[in-house]
């Protein structure tokens, strides 16, 4: 024989400590990414359920398509009605709205630079 029955026992003992210390990288990256982006993912699906829960008519939304309108009538659980320019009325599924503004909150612009005509920048 070449290997001594002693030697082969303990080598499987070893083997054992070596296959969980093999793991631990794969379960410490699974931690890592648990908590990097399945819980921001899934807090992200609840805010936007309640959001969509929440929509009322005379809220202004935006779509996911882009369009932004004013609620009209909540159709049922899975619809709303708004309007998106006088007499354009548009049915929704509530799961594509990707935002709701508040009532009478007006659309962000962009700031531009404030510039006095009068003055001249002295170089």
């Amino acid at each position: 024989m070449l290997i001594t029955p002693a030697f082969a026992q303990a080598a499987a003992g070893g083997d054992t400590n070596s296959m969980l210390m093999s793991l631990l990288p794969f379960a410490l990256i699974f931690v890592i990414m648990y908590f990097l982006i399945l819980r921001p993912q899934q807090k992200k699906v609840r805010d936007h359920a309640e959001l969509v829960k929440n929509i009322r008519r005379g809220d202004t939304v935006v779509t996911s398509g882009g369009l932004v309108g004013k609620v009209t009538k909540v159709v049922d659980d899975d619809q709303i009605e708004f309007e998106i320019s006088d007499g354009v009325r548009v049915r929704q599924m509530r799961q594509m709205i990707s935002g709701v503004r508040a009532k009478g909150e007006p659309a962000k612009e962009k700031a531009e630079p404030a510039k006095d005509k009068g003055e001249t920048s002295a170089s």
